[in-house]
């Protein structure tokens, strides 16, 4: 398999293995797909990191596959391969990239794709399809704009150049730059912290974010207003409450 899934202590792990460089085939896309859909459909799953490995995240397509398509053959391809992605975006639980050596083109748009991104300071990000002639074509003009705004997300979609791993941290493109050997330690960390939250609340909290982004803030206060009052409902907000009242904030533990 060219990826892998691993689950321990509720954090599901999304594990790129296609040496040398985690290129992204049709193949990897599609077992993407498949694994986000079990990722978000397993109980035992409360949080889930992507991971490339020790030497790289993704170094992006698989441009040999590519070249021989012709434009019938990418009109044909280009929606499952947004979908692969677009379902790991859509993972309702938190969702950590552990980001090591290059993420570029479709390795940097799977990261976007997360709720966080841990980058060991090694890292290099980009999108360089430009330099092919292309544009990114996996949700990098999209989620990238949305990320760190449309003119950084211009200056890196037009010139194709790489940021390291301290300038990713200084334009928002990744959360935290940690030495390359802790990365994906802080990252099983990070998910396992939040497994042992309220899933519902989690799952509400990320599809309140994302689907605001994406419309008007009056829309957006409704779709906030209707899951905050949906979450009276659950057993892990009494649990929260009740926690809070008798033993003080930050010792619930929910089930």
């Amino acid at each position: 398999m060219t990826v892998n899934f691993e689950v321990a202590e509720g954090v599901g792990t999304i594990r790129l293995d296609r040496p040398p460089m985690n290129a992204l085939d049709v193949a990897t896309q599609d077992r993407l797909y498949e694994l986000a859909a079990e990722a978000t459909r397993r109980d035992d799953v409360r949080a889930v990191v992507i991971w490339g490995g020790e030497k790289v995240f993704a170094a992006g397509a698989d441009i040999k596959e590519m070249q021989v398509m012709d434009h019938a053959a990418m009109i044909e391809r280009a929606k499952a391969l947004q979908d692969s992605f677009t379902a790991v975006a859509r993972i309702p639980k938190p969702v950590v990239a552990a980001v090591t050596g290059y993420a570029l083109g479709g390795g940097c748009e799977l990261a976007l794709c997360a709720d966080f991104r841990i980058a060991a300071d090694n890292a290099k990000l980009g999108q360089p399809e430009i330099l092919l002639g292309l544009i990114p074509g996996a949700g990098g003009t999209q989620r990238l704009a949305r990320l760190v705004g449309p003119s950084k997300a211009k200056d890196l979609i037009f010139t194709g150049r790489q940021v390291r791993a301290d300038e990713a941290l200084s334009i928002g493109l990744v959360d935290r730059v940690v030495p390359a050997a802790e990365v994906y330690g802080q990252a099983h960390a990070w998910a396992a912290r939040l497994a042992a939250g309220p899933a519902i609340a989690l799952r509400a909290a990320k599809e309140a974010v994302d689907a605001g982004l994406e419309t008007d803030i009056d829309t957006g206060l409704t779709i906030e207003r209707s899951w905050f009052a949906g979450l009276f409902a659950t057993e892990d907000r009494e649990t929260g409450m009740r926690s809070f009242v008798e033993e003080g904030p930050g010792k619930a533990k929910f089930r």
